[in-house]
């Protein structure tokens, strides 16, 4: 009973802790506030020349050129290889890990993926995998997928990825706030968890495109979350329906485009959810091209997030069919 006990009282002051930290937090923001409404109005709506249907159009009529080893090799290069499923485990994990870490072995000449990508609670396992690889450590955070819990959990749950080796974490923009037009209240969640992380750890923003009623909204949300301090703006958490599509795709690399005209940052993109194929690759691929130029098409800017496609990209590559992962 004793340890129970002290156990209560050990989260009663761990909840004080994370309380008074919020709250720090909060008031900083509150003073700094982020103004969405002005700084979304400077913006605009989404310019016609952003047109989804004529920047996917473009795009379609690039895959095909595309469709090279060499280009898809970049794309390889630049996948977060993902497993978020209930059934993961510690030996799972290690299987996994083990043979990204060993790919090289297999094929190489074809490039390492850029990150994998697991729940907070493996981070430490694909660390130990990965050694002293370059491959980068990927986590979601933050209630994710839903974002539906306590600020102080996705706080939490973010610093404790980092402490345990993720070089990289992936939350989701409060969805329900957003629809709301509740802007300034989705970005200062991201702003207070881009505060716990520190500037040293990349910072993905899911706007989970799928959910957003129109091309503003996504545009807004984009806008919203990199002013908040996202490195890169994701499409989807791949656990609703729709997920990336390239419409979305083509709005959010207009809004990255012209948040680095007017800041001067260079912002990412990812493209996540039912990615499955080698054309699907090369669409997204084709619009971050089109819209944002060849210097976005590189695992600093561009990612893929995917847990089928790499055996397809390495059948493609190849020529045979691979069964790797």
């Amino acid at each position: 009973m004793q340890t129970l006990i002290g156990e209560m009282n050990l989260r009663k002051v761990a909840w004080k802790g994370l309380a008074f930290i919020k709250n720090r937090y909060l008031a900083n923001v509150k003073t700094n506030t982020m103004e969405c409404a002005n700084i979304l109005k400077r913006y605009g709506h989404v310019p016609e020349r952003d047109s989804a249907a004529a920047v996917v159009e473009k795009a379609r009529n690039l895959v095909q050129k595309h469709m090279s080893p060499d280009v898809l090799k970049r794309c390889y290069g630049c996948i977060d290889l993902t497993t978020l499923e209930p059934t993961d485990s510690q030996s799972s994990i290690e299987e996994l890990t083990g043979k990204v870490a060993g790919q090289r072995l297999s094929f190489p000449d074809i490039p390492d993926v850029a990150a994998v990508c697991v729940y907070p609670s493996f981070v430490e396992t694909v660390g130990v995998g990965l050694g002293d690889s370059d491959i980068r450590i990927a986590s979601v955070v933050g209630g994710f997928p839903a974002s539906q819990t306590y600020l102080e959990v996705k706080m939490l749950e973010a610093a404790m990825a980092v402490e345990n080796g993720a070089d990289e974490v992936d939350i989701v923009m409060n969805v329900g706030e957003v629809l709301s037009g509740e802007f300034d209240e989705a970005g200062s969640e991201i702003e207070i968890i881009r505060e716990e992380v520190s500037d040293d750890i990349t910072l993905k923003v899911i706007i989970e495109s799928g959910l957003l009623a129109d091309p503003d909204t996504i545009r807004f949300a984009a806008l919203t979350a990199m002013h908040a301090g996202a490195d890169f703006v994701k499409t989807s958490t791949g656990k609703v329906a729709p997920a990336a599509t390239p419409e979305a795709a083509a709005i959010i690399c207009g809004a990255i485009r012209d948040y680095y005209k007017n800041t001067g940052k260079k912002v990412g993109f990812k493209a996540a959810g039912g990615i499955r194929t080698a054309e699907n690759v090369l669409m997204y691929y084709s619009i971050v091209e089109t819209v944002l130029g060849d210097e976005w098409l590189n695992p600093s800017l561009f990612r893929i997030g995917t847990s089928s496609v790499a055996n397809n990209l390495l059948s493609a590559i190849t020529g045979s069919d691979v069964k790797y992962y």
